[in-house]
């Protein structure tokens, strides 16, 4: 006979059930907050939108989502929502309702027979750019108060778009580690936590004002080793051009094909720009974009490479890069790009450069250290949500390398991320 259970057992799951019964209603009734909708950036109010974004990021303001709106992904639909305590709004959202399909996520890209299976994925937040663009709050408020008024405005969201297809996953988008603890709020509203891949960061310091004082930062060793990159590529006719708003028009059907070549080979695509996006975003943002190309063969020769920085207040986005896969084989290519990088970061008066969350040995010996990044997800159906959290906590990611390429001296502390 089996033996009976402890009282401790049967509190603790009278407590459990309890729990659930509570969650369940909450997920069920109301906020209080007022919300307004939109499939539109310029449908909303725009004062009110500007000043909750006003301190957020750039990829909040309206002419990027504009870009967005007229030249994005084809698979890509912009939603919007605003909070309202009474007359006064809290919080400005951007999302993404995303058609993903099976052909998506297998690399290369080709066909095949399981390519009209459909999911429907509502974002909040930036399919197009790592970090925290999906959240804006007004100054003073209380965030962890704020993310179930998030919450029930994603589930509006979700709600509103049936016309289109059911909408199974709901994901909030790369939280940085000081909005994990409030946007804790969300595990009442059966979302799942997960840490991804780190953005990795590279601290600028303010007195590095150009490359050169970058490279004279570094220790020898890694010093050497930037230089002797930077000569491989100058020695194969390598020449460097920066570019901004309507002078990449001439080059877009280019710069999209090198964007594409490295696109096809992603572990992951969700999403393919068209042609016309990076020039349209150039000319959006004007002197804080720079657009920088490497050329090998001679000046006069074939674009071999890109890649494009954003000014995002403070900081500064190494955003879109491609480049000739088969001349990678044959020169460092994608090295050379970053350090380009770097260069047009310092350029542009950042104060920290985000790299994202790949190719994380080469971006950890430019100095990049990694700053964790969360996402929350939930299933439309509650049930399997149980499903969810089994196969999240099966998510591993890889771990950044440790490096300090950084000269210490005495008495003075080295750049930190």
């Amino acid at each position: 006979m089996a033996p009976l259970p402890s009282v401790k057992s049967l509190a603790a799951a009278v407590a459990a059930v309890t729990a659930a019964r509570d969650r369940h209603r909450e997920r069920h009734r109301p906020t209080g907050f007022g919300f307004a909708l939109a499939d539109g950036i310029d449908f909303l109010d725009g004062t009110r939108w500007d000043g909750l974004t006003k301190s957020a990021s750039g990829l909040l303001a309206r002419p990027y989502l504009r870009v967005l709106e007229e030249l994005g992904p084809e698979n890509l639909a912009p939603r919007y929502a605003m909070v309202f305590r009474g007359r006064n709004p809290v919080a400005a959202i951007a999302a993404q309702s995303v058609r993903i399909d099976f052909d998506r996520l297998r690399k290369g890209g080709k066909p095949s027979a399981l390519g009209r299976l459909e999911e429907r994925v509502l974002v909040c937040g930036n399919l197009l750019c790592w970090g925290f663009h999906g959240v804006a709050f007004a100054e003073g408020e209380d965030r962890a108060s704020l993310w179930p008024a998030v919450a029930e405005a994603l589930y509006r969201l979700r709600r509103a778009d049936r016309l289109s297809g059911d909408t199974d996953f709901v994901l909030v988008k790369d939280l940085p580690e000081e909005e994990r603890g409030p946007a804790e709020a969300l595990s009442r509203f059966s979302y799942r936590a997960v840490e991804t891949e780190p953005d990795m960061v590279l601290s600028l310091d303010p007195r590095w004002k150009t490359y050169d004082d970058y490279l004279g930062a570094l220790s020898a060793k890694y010093r050497k080793g930037a230089v002797k990159i930077a000569k491989v590529v100058a020695a194969a006719g390598g020449t460097v051009e920066t570019l901004q708003g309507s002078a990449l028009w001439p080059h877009a059907e280019r710069l999209h094909a090198l964007y594409l070549d490295v696109h096809r080979e992603a572990r992951l695509r969700l999403f393919t720009l068209p042609q016309d996006f990076l020039p349209s975003l150039a000319e959006s943002f004007g002197d804080a974009f720079r657009c920088t190309l490497l050329r090998v063969d001679g000046e006069d020769s074939e674009i071999a490479g890109f890649v494009t920085t954003l000014r995002d207040r403070d900081g500064v986005l190494g955003y879109h890069i491609g480049f000739d896969r088969k001349r990678n084989e044959e020169l460092p290519l994608y090295f050379r790009l970053l350090q380009l990088c770097v260069a047009d970061a310092i350029a542009l008066g950042g104060r920290r450069l985000s790299l994202g969350r790949t190719a994380l040995e080469p971006k950890a010996r430019l100095g990049a250290r990694p700053e964790p990044l969360h996402v929350f997800l939930r299933h439309r159906v509650p049930m399997l949500n149980a499903v969810v959290r089994a196969v999240l906590s099966g998510v591993h990611h890889d771990e950044a390398p440790e490096r300090n390429p950084f000269k210490e001296k005495k008495g003075e502390t080295p750049p930190e991320a």
